[in-house]
């Protein structure tokens, strides 16, 4: 029974989850100790609710209950600890020190003295082992981590850390059943009974005269009126019906249809025997209430399934593999016999990008597979093709020998990143994990081994020990232990873990050949597809124990399975509850839960025996290989919207207008050619409205309907350019403390957001951070004033100008990643400051030369590339003060500096409008290219560099242009060229935090927002919105010189001004105007031209 309560404890959780009493589940979660909330627990550390984060925890374990607990708890009182040290709160820290920190003494007494000692500094991060602490944010989010990892250790919390799966609204169900059976035991059951209490069993009263009417006698218990979002009649039971029957709510055959009495004489017996022989049928037929329960959630089961065919496609070539983008639903990924990949946009039905197969390094390869592949009889297929799990890279698994990687940033063209000579022979499988939370690559092929690779294409581990070619591989994480599965085409299973150990387990897949391997979506369920070579099939789940399956571990074995057939069979599972298996040339579904098939569906006709299929993530559509060198895709009511563009997810803006007009054209063309398939699937479905390709005589459901989509499609009226002049029309910050003797030469905002960093013309910085309430995170805000910061020297960071001419030398400044230093030059050797107690830690560089340009290394702070006068490159290495490598290239003094970790590169830009792109692993360089603005002259003065937020596209801009390059192969996207009302030089650029939006300056005052795909104006900012009134006439000597857009923050930008003043501005409402329509060139100037005139050298 005690198993019994704590089921009922959790169905009571979901229940107040689901009427959202979240204060009431937290405290029953507490005091239970059944359900440990991680991401409750998680949020109340990110808002520093120490007393709560205590609380909760002690629902479920105590400080001498094991070192993990003990570990946990000493973590939180430390950092509460520091906290209050770091407020400058003395007595607050010496309360916590003997209140909390003290009871963890007597387990280590010198580190009790060393916190302790913590008092008498004037700022703890002067302690060794506290000099990356960083700011309060960080040091959360590092402890947030370290206390999972404990947590999921703890034996006493790791079983509890998951939520059992059930069935939204079990609690209400089990109610109504319960309801449901105290009605059928009614004396004299009524036709519609009504629920007027839960604190007493139901009854019926009898009835007060006359015979008592059957009709409806056996009609369910209503189902009980919760609020939304429940269903009103789930959980209801009806009555029994024959098994190939449609459940409803039917009359009895022989139920009397009036009230009155019944005339003897014109039956054979009474009316009371006529009653007793109904009740006799419903008390017969409750033997079979389960079973229709049943039936009612397959019919809701069957409606929520991608059944019904959207249209087809085709590819032009029998198709192997498909994917789905993990966040863009109708992103689909294709590869197919002859060794072309495409993407294709389902909801405007393109092909947006494709790629045959090619060698891309035939130098690489080996002499072998040159030659192999130069015998003309050899036919190169996709194998497989799968995206990453945060969709930044896709692979592309082929027959012969090679992987390819591609990074996927949104652009139409596909972004060549990795080739892998893998396996000797074809390569069967391909599949992404992380190990030690780096993204690496699982392969397995003909010659039987199992590869680990990483990113950077070096192989990590081989796993051999299969005894035939390897077919699939599967990663999969138990906890915090990860494990490899794989099949090969004897039909042996195999696990492996990321070591050397060999395999840990093995057994024998159902049907001894070809066989694949996939967990459910939240991880609890292991299932296996294969066909043995008589042409069966096989669809099971297994009971895995800690990673390791075995012989006799079959938790489940399915049937529905048709004729037998050539082939290997397919499988995919779509939201922890369905499974579907191409098979006898139909989709067949199952639910998770039960052997029986659910459904199936011939899709029109169109399948071949056994075809391929993939669902996307969140189920609304299923793509499934055809019989004619193409795809179909079936949707159910969500896929049916992003089909036909209303919940589309992906838009590629990148693309010329031109291009997008033809698309436009073609994509009518082939709306037409699957017109027939929607008009066949229309017909299934007689409710349906349905709706011509052109929109022409058009049934809509309804007004709002209509106005949806119209919504959508944004034709409703023309796009307008956002122009502000008026300053009510923004919101406006203004820095306080700021110098008006000087110019603001460099902004920069903290990586979190909540600080802004400025450099003046006098090579002094100053620090402004948004005030911290306790208990939240500081934001940055137009609407709130920000605290300039003082150091032990005062409220400035100096740089070192002995003996340099402020007008002619060129500043330069970088934040390292975790914002704890800043360093910065302005004409003399480079100081590196830190950035809490804004004091210099060490000053190096000799000159001259002198450093015009800095960036940090993204993947290690301690090493920075520097940009000097006399135009080399020095990347230095500051823990061992020692320069590693000098690049040489340019022939003017180097003005850009951007690192892609993305990429791997480190891009390089100089005063004579060069652009040179250099390997980080080996410091040399790759390409270059020359800057062209549309004219036979070189450009001069600064051109200036930013990557947009996925490290592939590179913002490039100077004062007579804009530009969006392709990182990868440096080729020009975008380019705007200054003109029409904002037609004076650019002064600076900088893209938004999600890098939708590129801010520019002008020096007439004047600021743009861009819309960074396509850079077509979409706001005008004017002077006169954020300048003072008296100098509006005088922009010559008031203007922006630097812009700076907030990280975190969205449509938040900062502008430092001539006069020494810095200013953040927010729009009032929304955002910045509203993306111009592709097919509107008034307001750019953006050709294709420019990009056949750059200078490739």
């Amino acid at each position: 029974m005690s198993n019994l309560c704590r089921e009922l404890v959790l169905l009571v959780l979901q229940f107040l989850d689901e009427e959202k009493y979240r204060g009431a589940m937290h405290k029953l979660e507490q005091e239970s100790g059944f359900f440990f909330n991680m991401k409750y627990f998680e949020e109340k550390i990110w808002t520093g609710e120490w007393e709560e984060v205590e609380k909760y925890l002690s629902g479920f374990t105590k400080l001498n209950d094991n070192r993990f607990s003990l570990k946990i708890m000493f973590e939180i009182s430390k950092q509460k600890y520091l906290e209050a040290l770091d407020r400058n709160e003395k007595v607050g820290a010496i309360d916590i020190l003997v209140n909390d920190l003290q009871k963890f003494a007597p387990y280590n007494q010198e580190l009790y003295k060393e916190i302790t000692q913590l008092l008498t500094l004037r700022n703890f991060r002067e302690n060794a082992h506290l000099t990356q602490y960083g700011d309060t944010r960080s040091a959360r989010h590092r402890m947030v981590v370290e206390l999972k990892k404990l947590i999921k250790a703890n034996p006493l919390l790791k079983d509890k850390l998951y939520f059992p799966s059930v069935r939204s609204a079990r609690l209400r169900t089990l109610i109504n059943q319960s309801l449901n059976w105290q009605h059928q035991q009614c004396k004299d059951p009524v036709p519609n009974p009504e629920i007027k209490t839960l604190f007493i069993d139901h009854y019926c009263p009898p009835p007060r005269t006359g015979p008592i009417a059957l009709a409806n006698v056996n009609q369910p218990f209503p189902a009980i009126e919760f609020p939304a979002p429940f269903p009103s009649m789930e959980g209801a039971i009806v009555p029994y019906q024959a098994p190939g029957e449609v459940p409803s709510l039917k009359q009895p055959r022989t139920a009397l249809e009036t009230s009155g009495g019944v005339d003897p004489s014109s039956t054979g017996f009474t009316a009371i025997d006529r009653m007793a022989k109904e009740l006799q049928h419903v008390r017969s037929n409750l033997e079979g209430t389960f079973q229709i329960s049943r039936l009612l959630q397959t019919s809701w089961l069957v409606e929520n399934l991608p059944r019904n065919v959207a249209y087809s496609m085709r590819q032009g070539s029998t198709v192997t593999s498909m994917d789905f983008h993990p966040y863009h639903h109708a992103l689909l990924l294709v590869g197919a016999s002859n060794g072309e990949i495409s993407l294709w946009e389902l909801g405007t039905r393109q092909r947006v990008a494709s790629q045959p197969f090619r060698i891309w390094n035939t130098a690489a390869r080996s002499s072998e597979l040159q030659s192999t592949l130069a015998n003309e009889d050899t036919s190169i297929s996709v194998s497989r093709v799968t995206w990453s799990p945060d969709g930044n890279f896709f692979g592309v698994a082929f027959t012969k020998n090679l992987i390819h990687l591609y990074a996927f940033s949104g652009l139409s063209d596909l972004c060549r990143y990795l080739e892998v000579d893998a396996h000797d022979g074809g390569v069967n499988d391909l599949a992404f994990d992380y190990r030690n939370n780096e993204l690496c690559v699982i392969t397995c092929g003909d010659d039987k081994l199992i590869k680990v690779w990483d990113i950077a294409g070096r192989n990590l581990y081989n796993f051999g020990g299969h005894e035939a070619p390897v077919y699939s591989v599967c990663p999969y994480r138990n906890k915090d232990v990860q494990y490899i599965y794989s099949t090969s085409t004897d039909g042996k299973i195999k696990t492996w873990m990321y070591d050397n150990g060999g395999p840990r387990s093995g057994c024998d897949a159902p049907g001894n050949w070809c066989t694949t391997l996939l967990f459910s979506p939240d991880g609890n369920r292991m299932f296996s597809c294969g066909t043995n070579k008589e042409g069966d099939t096989f669809l099971v789940q297994w009971s895995e124990n800690e990673g390791i399956i075995k012989e006799g571990a079959k938790k489940r074995i399915y049937s529905g399975f048709g004729k037998k057939s050539e082939g290997v069979v397919h499988f995919d599972i779509t939201k922890n509850n369905f499974l579907a298996v191409g098979e006898d040339s139909q989709i067949k579904y199952w639910d998770m839960d039960h052997d029986d098939l659910l459904t199936s569906t011939d899709a029109q006709g169109e399948l071949p025996s056994r075809p391929r299929l993939r669902f996307n993530k969140e189920g609304s559509l299923l793509a499934v290989t055809t019989a004619h060198e193409g795809f179909m895709i079936l949707a159910n009511g969500i896929g049916r919207l992003r089909v036909h563009g209303v919940a589309a997810t992906y838009h590629d803006r990148s693309k010329d207008p031109t291009e997008s007009t033809a698309n436009k054209a073609s994509g009518s063309s082939s709306a037409a050619n699957v017109s027939e398939a929607n008009r066949k699937s229309d017909r299934g479905s007689p409710a349906r409205s349905t709706t011509s390709q052109n929109g022409a005589n058009t049934k809509s459901r309804s007004s709002k309907k209509r106005k949806t989509v119209e919504e959508v499609i944004n034709k409703s009226k023309p796009w307008q350019l956002t122009d502000i002049q008026d300053p009510v029309r923004c919101r406006l910050g203004v820095m306080p403390e700021t110098d008006s003797s000087c110019k603001v030469v460099r902004l920069l905002y903290t990586s979190n957001g909540t600080a802004i960093l400025a450099l003046g013309s006098n090579g002094v910085q100053r620090l402004w951070r948004w005030p911290r309430t306790r208990g939240r995170i500081s934001k940055a805000s137009a609407s709130v004033v920000p605290q300039l910061v003082k150091g032990d020297n005062g409220p400035v960071m100096a740089n070192d100008v002995s003996g340099v001419n402020l007008e002619e030398v060129v500043p330069c400044i970088a934040l390292s990643k975790n914002d704890a230093y800043v360093m910065s030059a302005y004409g003399g050797r480079i100081r590196l400051f830190n950035i809490y107690n804004l004091a210099v830690m060490i000053t190096f560089g000799e000159l001259p030369p002198a450093p015009t340009e800095i960036a940090f290394n993204p993947r290690d702070n301690n090493i920075m590339a520097i940009g000097m006068q006399d135009c080399t490159i020095q990347i230095f290495f500051c823990r061992l003060n020692e320069v590693r490598a000098i690049l040489k290239f340019h022939k003017k003094r180097i003005t850009g500096l951007v690192f892609s970790f993305f990429l791997g590169i480190l891009v390089s830009a100089s005063a004579d409008g060069q652009i040179c792109v250099w390997s980080i692993d080996q410091w040399e360089k790759k390409q270059s290219v020359a800057l062209c603005l549309g004219s036979e002259k070189t450009p001069e003065g600064a051109t200036q560099l930013q990557f947009h937020c996925n490290q592939v596209r590179l913002l490039v801009f100077h004062e007579a242009q804009l530009a969006v390059y392709d990182a990868s192969k440096m080729k020009l996207l975008q380019q705007w060229l200054p003109h029409g009302m904002l037609s004076a030089p650019i002064r600076h650029a900088a893209y938004s935090f999600d890098s939708r939006l590129v801010y520019t300056a002008f020096s007439d005052g004047n600021i743009g927002v861009f819309d960074a795909n396509s850079l077509r104006l979409r706001c005008r900012i004017a002077p006169s919105a954020y300048l003072p009134e008296a100098v509006l006439k005088r922009t010559d000597e008031l203007y922006p010189l630097v812009i700076a857009g907030n990280p975190h923050v969205q449509n938040q930008f900062a502008v430092g001004l001539s006069d020494g003043t810095v200013k953040v501005i927010e729009p009032l409402f929304g955002d910045w105007g509203s993306s111009p329509p592709l097919d509107d060139e008034a307001s750019s100037s953006a050709t294709n031209s420019h990009s056949s005139r750059q200078v490739q050298v």
